[in-house]
């Protein structure tokens, strides 16, 4: 396919409209933001930005319409930026937004969800998940993890599965080893407190306790206990509910093999 069918067919993808609430809207200008084809639109329409920053020899990545182009001091960083956008604006028509784009220094950065710290054993610019990140996923985990949610426990445990599991498949090029630990502490936390809901009664949490293997004095006192779960669950429960008994019911950690 020739360059002009190219820049034809995305033409007609671009103003062939989108659904919303099942009713037909006119694409007057763009592509809908995020969307399937919107990435590779981008990458065939910002490759020729790929070319021009080579040839300048700045260093830099792209995903998409998310740029980081790396330089070595804030005069330069000045410099570039002026010059790029203007390249973008007037060599491949497109807008740059100038709200989102900026000259940071690397710590302050978000690319991707991941943000950066320098380590100075190494004396290396390092990745690791953004706080913005970290605060979303905790979000999740507070929803997949409420007691109030009246679930079967199995169906708890896959959902939460699915969430960690695709969340460090995909931050495992950063560290987050801090983070990770308590992430896992929390999710075991908030674990217990719905595993004790659900035993409700003295008498099934007396028969739970005893088939962990609890002694017979600590089933009955603690079956009969009228504190409050979070109590408990930080006490005695870390020792009923354990990080062992807690993996072999499902339970999955963030800590990467």
């Amino acid at each position: 396919m020739k360059d002009g069918e190219i820049v034809s067919l995305i033409r007609k993808y671009l103003v062939s409209g989108i659904m919303i609430d099942n009713e037909y809207k006119e694409s007057v200008i763009g592509t809908p933001q995020g969307g399937n084809l919107s990435p590779l639109l981008s990458n065939v329409i910002l490759n020729e930005l790929d070319k021009e920053l080579e040839a300048r020899g700045l260093h830099f990545t792209r995903y998409a319409d998310d740029c980081i182009i790396l330089v070595g001091s804030s005069k330069a960083a000045d410099r570039v930026m002026a010059n790029v956008s203007k390249y973008i604006e007037k060599k491949l028509g497109l807008k740059v937004n100038m709200t989102k784009s900026k000259v940071s220094k690397p710590n302050e950065i978000k690319y991707l969800g991941f943000g950066f710290y320098y380590d100075r054993y190494s004396q290396l610019w390092k990745a690791k998940p953004h706080e913005i990140t970290i605060q979303k996923l905790k979000e999740k985990i507070k929803k997949l993890t409420s007691r109030s949610w009246s679930v079967d426990m199995n169906y708890r445990l896959i959902k939460l599965k699915q969430l960690i599991v695709g969340w460090v498949n995909y931050y495992r090029i950063g560290y987050f080893k801090i983070k990770a630990k308590e992430i896992d502490r929390n999710i075991r936390f908030r674990l217990r407190i719905c595993i004790w809901k659900q035993w409700k009664k003295p008498y099934t949490r007396y028969k739970a306790l005893k088939k962990l293997g609890l002694e017979e004095w600590k089933c009955k006192t603690w079956s009969n206990t009228r504190k409050s779960y979070a109590r408990w669950a930080s006490t005695f429960l870390k020792v009923a509910i354990s990080k062992e008994v807690l993996k072999k019911r499902g339970a999955v950690t963030s800590k990467r093999n």
